[in-house]
């Protein structure tokens, strides 16, 4: 009885417990696009670039009509061909579209073909393809399509923003809230993603915003992401699962901001084998720039209209230095007033502390 009883007690344990596993996502149709002897779907995205750049028009446009799922989702195949596998509506342009589960979803906002800069929005809990475009309980401020609108309103013209529900967020603040399985398998999910922007336009720079558990996915993948990612900014973050910025890699600016009242200041900056996401970024010592937030209400108010974080988002988004304004707001920063100073990541960028 003693084993059973052992065996009650250690069972939940190890679902609670336990080292992060990642999960690569399949492709959709993949099985047909082998059989007709084409390239591994999960080749890199630069091969897949290059495979479609040997082939007619023709022939590619005949390849996305035969294979509309895969190649709506591929990373690497040409944009034209993804918004028309991705049959976008008018006035839409559709990079990405799985409907399976609860749905996969990236939305472009400008051109992308001639865009010097690229910013990309990644959601949080509860996220999923039906409340892309109405948020979460039909709250439209929490809906990524309408936030990436935000943003894109504010920036210039040579300057695209995407919506990325590049993975399947957790549903709820349950277990898989609390650890970072999900995350990890989107990060993967998000460094095929960037690879494949970069693999068509080296000279592009990209800035990656994580909301809430969104952040969680960018921090993931810092490490991996190629030097055109310049700024990584985590917005209501719960924590990064690491110590301190130095502990998530690669050679992004890092900027952390959190609303005066978001519940996720409450949260208490713990990992314990897997369980938990660790500091905060927004606490000093995790060593993050700080980002304005101070005027902010709640968890999902970062991208309303006039807000000191708008704002600044924009002028990162737009800024080839990495420099925000003295002015962008005149609120104190969610970790500090507004100065300039030096990254300790990129000693010749102006920065704000």
């Amino acid at each position: 009885m003693w084993l059973v009883a052992l065996a009650m007690l250690i069972a939940p344990a190890l679902w609670l417990f336990g080292p992060t596993e990642a999960v690569t996502t399949r492709l959709p149709g993949v099985a047909e696009w082998r059989a007709g002897g084409l390239p591994d779907p999960a080749t890199p995205p630069a091969a897949i670039a290059a495979f479609f750049a040997a082939l007619t028009p023709h022939e590619a446009t005949e390849l996305a009509r035969r294979h509309p799922d895969l190649v709506g989702n591929l990373d690497g195949a040409p944009l034209a061909l993804r918004y028309a596998a991705n049959r976008s509506s008018p006035g839409r342009q559709i990079l990405a579209l799985d409907r399976r589960g609860d749905g996969r979803i990236a939305e472009v906002l400008g051109d992308l073909t001639s865009a010097g800069r690229v910013v990309i929005l990644i959601p949080g809990v509860d996220t999923t393809l039906a409340n892309f475009d109405t948020g979460l309980g039909g709250v439209e401020r929490r809906a990524p399509a309408w936030q990436a609108r935000q943003l894109h309103r504010q920036v210039a013209g040579d300057t695209a923003v995407i919506a990325w529900l590049g993975y399947d967020p957790p549903e709820g603040i349950r277990r898989a809230a609390l650890r970072e399985d999900r995350a990890a398998s989107g990060a993967l999910a998000l460094e095929r993603f960037v690879a494949g922007l970069v693999a068509r336009r080296p000279d592009q720079t990209i800035m990656l915003v994580g909301h809430s558990y969104g952040s969680i996915v960018a921090g993931r993948a810092a490490a991996h992401l190629p030097a055109q990612v310049t700024d990584i900014v985590a917005l209501g973050s719960p924590g990064m699962g690491v110590a301190n910025r130095a502990e998530l890699g690669g050679t992004a600016r890092f900027w952390a901001g959190a609303a005066p009242d978001d519940w996720t200041r409450k949260l208490p900056g713990l990992r314990i084998f897997g369980l938990g996401h660790g500091r905060l970024p927004i606490d000093p010592a995790f060593g993050a720039l700080p980002f304005p937030a101070g005027d902010l209400t709640g968890h999902d108010g970062y991208f309303a209209t006039g807000t000191s974080a708008l704002r600044a988002l924009a002028q990162l988004a737009t800024s080839r230095s990495g420099e925000i304004a003295r002015n962008a707001s005149a609120v104190a920063s969610s970790a500090g007033n507004w100065t300039t100073s030096r990254s300790p990541v990129s000693p010749g960028s102006c920065m704000i502390s």
